[in-house]
């Protein structure tokens, strides 16, 4: 049976001047991988980009957004025909507070720049949630599964990938992962390090037997 992915990767940028801003070194290859794999298998994408050099995959739709912001009204203005959603995304958790429409100059040695919180996603779209399922993704450097198991619990995710940062050939900007799959009945899968694609294969292929397989 065909399902609906809506799928986000890379990351974004929350602009501090017009030629600043903060972000973090998500290539996008996992995101683009899921919605390869999910088109591959017969399943309709939809894919929210963040900056990425990537060529577009095969997906019906693909956005490009910059900032957390465009990202979650992209994201909520298509849940409603959606069955699976996996955010991929590495999406910044805060922005500056204020942006400076002129470049800042360096006249100080010392610069504090405030920061607030970006629009939180997953909680958001957590509250229209009812037979869709939600897969988040979690990058940590120590405590690997305990933390994402308690972002698994707090953002009402039914599947979370987890990786560890520190880990050689895992995370940002490689090629290749290794990930654990934590669900929300309990069961953990720990995975060996194989390609993003072959990964993105597997989540696919894991999301989707519920459903009937």
């Amino acid at each position: 049976m065909p399902l609906k992915f809506l799928i986000t990767a890379g990351p974004t940028r929350e602009p501090l001047d017009p030629v600043r801003f903060i972000s973090n070194p998500s290539s996008g290859r996992m995101g683009f991988a899921l919605a390869e794999a999910a088109a591959a298998a017969g399943h309709s994408v939809r894919l929210i980009a963040g900056p990425t050099c990537l060529d577009p995959p095969s997906a019906d739709e693909v956005v490009r957004v910059i900032t957390a912001q465009q990202m979650r009204d992209a994201v909520l203005s298509r849940l409603a025909d959606t069955n699976i959603l996996i955010m991929a995304a590495a999406v910044a958790d805060y922005r500056p507070k204020v942006f400076s429409k002129s470049k800042i100059k360096k006249r100080r040695e010392v610069f504090a720049l405030d920061l607030e919180q970006t629009p939180d996603i997953l909680t958001e779209a957590a509250r229209t949630k009812e037979r869709r399922m939600h897969v988040g993704f979690a990058a940590e450097s120590e405590n690997v599964i305990e933390n994402a198991q308690a972002k698994l619990e707090t953002k009402g995710l039914d599947l979370i990938v987890a990786n560890d940062l520190g880990e050689a050939g895992s995370g940002f900007g490689t090629e290749t992962n290794r990930a654990t799959l934590v669900w929300r009945d309990g069961r953990i899968e720990a995975l060996p390090k194989m390609t993003k694609r072959d990964l993105a294969e597997h989540i696919i292929q894991a999301v989707v037997d519920p459903y009937g397989g």
